[in-house]
């Protein structure tokens, strides 16, 4: 039997969208309101959602193959999947679908729609395609590698060697979600696989169904009262797209708002006293890092990248204006992944940049432009680089950007250097290394275009390191293998690591349950009540 979502009521969407005065400030009791910066949206596609807000949004109207659950984010289960089993020689894994689940429009979820998914993820050969194209799948053999057998049975087999721990991590990454077939087929264009629809549009079986996205002003969800883990206790999902830290701050103290997510040190500093607030804390696998452009000459010189890594203040960033919100990090692993590196080797040190840059033939330094997201705290963090950099000659020209657009500039590699952020995609050490160490097409229209692309870093030896890390199936040899990776890249790469995010999020006091997990799609609404 079919399901029906009750939409939200136009009064509900006016009121809290600012068109309407409130009758009184606060919420009701069956919707929270996200006040969030969401600008970074630009398809809600699983197979081709990338960036941090779709990916969160994706994860909770669809399920996945398997993943780490709230209510235990150490132990990996079946989401889509209630079992499996691996093959002896690591190259076929064999699942069982859940029995009983369903999608929001009614129809059961099948083993043929897993397969679906999958298979069209390899053939649409999107930004996150490279997730599941690194098992050996392309569009020419994916139909034969991935398959169902009859409605309950899934086989995948991969073409490399991966150890099988890192493939179940990976199949645990937003781009397994489960699309209904028949529904996106319905909406297929020139054998686009309903990737047009699906950009503003769901077709999955997770806990909230997408109702309405806004570019640039507000994401709705409604909770599926046949959920398999039962419906959520709040029925409406509102983020609302708040630029403005202190619009949000403002909107959370006045009741309109029942969660800010991107409160600055000295807002969250200012509302401590607040009896209504609460400021919650989680460690988050998000890292902040430069990206210095290796097209640049200046910047293909390895004394040059040396030398800003002792050019900026990472410690008195860390201690001011972004206190409590992040740690200095400075190794591409974030801190509690397999084989991250901890320790902090670089700091300020101008006398010793100076003399890098002399030896690399700048002793005067150079004006180059760097690209930043045009939300605080990423101004104010390159104001600081400015400052630091300047001591030693090297004048910054900051130029802000929408994410939109500064992603953009980065994935075509017209940037200096950029302010960019990255979280791994599952957990496991190869999520990252993927991006950050890897690179055997240096081409300008190569298969997938990770960081090391993006600034023209050509590694072939240190890709074949990658895949001997990804193969090795004792796991302490396998840490091993990434640690002198990651010594590699922060010493020679053309990243500088700055932080780890430590996420302060701010929350009415009578709500309850909202998890934020390690990884950027471990974000949870399920479990929110009042």
């Amino acid at each position: 039997m079919d399901r029906t979502f009750r939409l939200l009521g136009g009064a509900l969407v006016l009121a809290f969208f600012g068109l309407l005065p409130h009758a009184e400030a606060a919420t009701p009791a069956d919707t929270i309101v996200m006040a969030r910066i969401i600008d970074d949206i630009g398809t809600l596609d699983p197979a081709e959602a990338y960036t941090l807000n779709e990916a969160e949004i994706v994860s909770n109207c669809y399920d996945r193959m398997l993943r780490f659950e709230p209510e235990d984010l150490t132990k990996l289960v079946g989401e889509a999947v209630e079992s499996w089993t691996v093959s002896d020689d690591g190259r076929t894994f064999t699942f069982k679908v859940r029995p009983g689940q369903k999608f929001h429009s009614g129809d059961p979820l099948t083993a043929e729609d897993i397969a679906f998914s999958l298979q069209r993820v390899v053939i649409l050969n999107k930004a996150p395609g490279l997730l599941l194209t690194q098992l050996g799948w392309a569009a020419d053999n994916v139909k034969q590698l991935i398959t169902a057998e009859g409605r309950d049975t899934v086989r995948l087999t991969i073409v490399n060697d991966f150890a099988p721990s890192l493939v179940l991590n990976l199949l645990s990454s937003t781009v397994t979600s489960v699309v209904e077939e028949k529904l996106a087929m319905s909406h297929d264009v020139n054998g686009d696989l309903g990737n047009l629809w699906l950009k503003t549009h769901d077709a999955g079986s997770g806990p909230y169904a997408l109702r309405s996205w806004t570019p640039n002003d507000s994401v709705i969800l409604e909770a599926d009262p046949g959920y398999r883990l039962g419906a959520p206790a709040i029925k409406h999902i509102i983020l609302k797209h708040t630029p403005e830290p202190s619009t949000q701050r403002l909107t959370l103290e006045k009741g309109d708002a029942d969660i800010a997510r991107d409160l600055t040190a000295d807002q969250i500093a200012a509302i401590a006293a607040d009896p209504d607030i609460v400021v919650t804390k989680s460690l988050f696998s998000q890292i902040w890092y430069l990206g210095l452009n290796m097209k640049d000459a200046r910047l293909a010189n390895p004394k040059v990248r040396e030398a800003i890594r002792y050019l900026i203040d990472y410690k008195g960033m860390a201690s001011s204006f972004l206190a409590g919100q992040v740690v200095v990090h400075q190794s591409f692993e974030p801190s509690g992944v397999l084989a991250a590196l901890d320790d902090t080797p670089y700091s300020l040190d101008v006398p010793k940049a100076k003399q890098l840059l002399a030896e690399a033939g700048y002793p005067n330094g150079f004006e180059v432009r760097i690209d930043v997201y045009n939300v605080s705290p990423f101004p104010e963090i390159a104001q600081s680089m400015q400052h630091s950099m300047a001591m030693a000659g090297i004048k910054l020209d900051i130029v802000e950007d929408d994410h939109k657009l500064a992603n953009s500039l980065y994935g075509a590699r017209q940037h200096q250097i950029t302010l960019a952020r990255w979280a791994p995609d599952y957990a496991d050490p190869h999520s990252n290394a993927l991006w950050f160490a890897y690179n055997t097409d240096n081409s300008d229209h190569p298969k997938s275009k990770p960081m090391t692309w993006r600034n023209s870093w050509y590694i072939p030896e240190l890709s074949l390191e990658t895949d001997a890390a990804r193969k090795e199936k004792d796991l302490a040899k396998r840490a091993e293998l990434y640690r002198d990776i990651q010594e590699k890249v922060r010493t020679e790469g053309p990243f500088v690591v700055l932080f780890q995010i430590n996420r302060e999020t701010a929350v009415r006091k009578n709500v309850k349950g909202f998890v934020l997990g390690p990884i950027y799609d471990a974000v949870f609404y399920r479990l929110i009540s009042k």
